[in-house]
């Protein structure tokens, strides 16, 4: 998406918001690094979806000749993640930084959605895929998507490491995604074992 077209969609996504304080589901990297300004965080879990390695990547963390993996949410189970308020004075200018990271290249789709947290629902911001862009690969073999993170690298660096971060701070908070445990544990046999072989 170009900046009008990003411009346009947060206008129309937070149209009647820009004043008031924002909560935000985060169940990737924005876990751990929102780049806003946050004034609270919480525990969450949101229902009817579930995190999952289904957008692919042909930039960044991969390339068109070796494309990796993007964590989205897609439709079905549960998340457990983060939810993070910005404060309503700053909602306006922080969400500028939010569009310009999250909807680079369209390929979410920012929704409201209740999540669950310990001090009670909230409405929060989510960005789940979009399942019509693209780059949606919805049900990738699991041996098929392990060797994917493990080998992908772009700009940004290796697919595995994104992966690999997001399985450090899920365990940092004490959060289960076993699915995701077991992608993790197999992309890095993966990775071991390419390297052995090179050397």
């Amino acid at each position: 998406m170009d900046h009008d077209e990003r411009e346009a969609n947060r206008q129309l996504v937070l149209s009647d918001r820009l004043n008031q304080e924002l909560w935000v589901f985060a169940y990737g990297s924005l876990i751990w690094d929102p780049a806003v300004q946050v004034d609270e965080y919480r525990y969450g879990s949101l229902q009817g979806w579930h995190r999952s390695f289904c957008m692919r990547l042909d930039g960044g963390r991969g390339t068109h000749d070796q494309p990796g993996l993007m964590a989205a949410l897609d439709t079905g189970g549960h998340c457990d993640g983060v939810a993070f308020r910005i404060p309503a004075d700053i909602v306006d200018e922080e969400t500028q930084f939010m569009w310009r990271r999250e909807m680079f290249s369209g390929s979410y789709l920012p929704v409201f959605l209740d999540v669950d947290t310990p001090q009670g629902v909230i409405e929060a911001l989510v960005f789940v895929m979009d399942r019509s862009n693209n780059r949606y690969m919805p049900q990738v073999p699991l041996d098929v998507a392990a060797r994917m993170i493990a080998l992908a690298e772009g700009g940004l660096g290796t697919n595995f490491s994104y992966l690999d971060s997001l399985i450090h701070h899920l365990d940092e908070l004490g959060l289960e995604d076993e699915h995701i445990r077991v992608l993790h544990k197999q992309a890095r046999e993966i990775r071991a074992s390419e390297v052995t072989l090179e050397n």
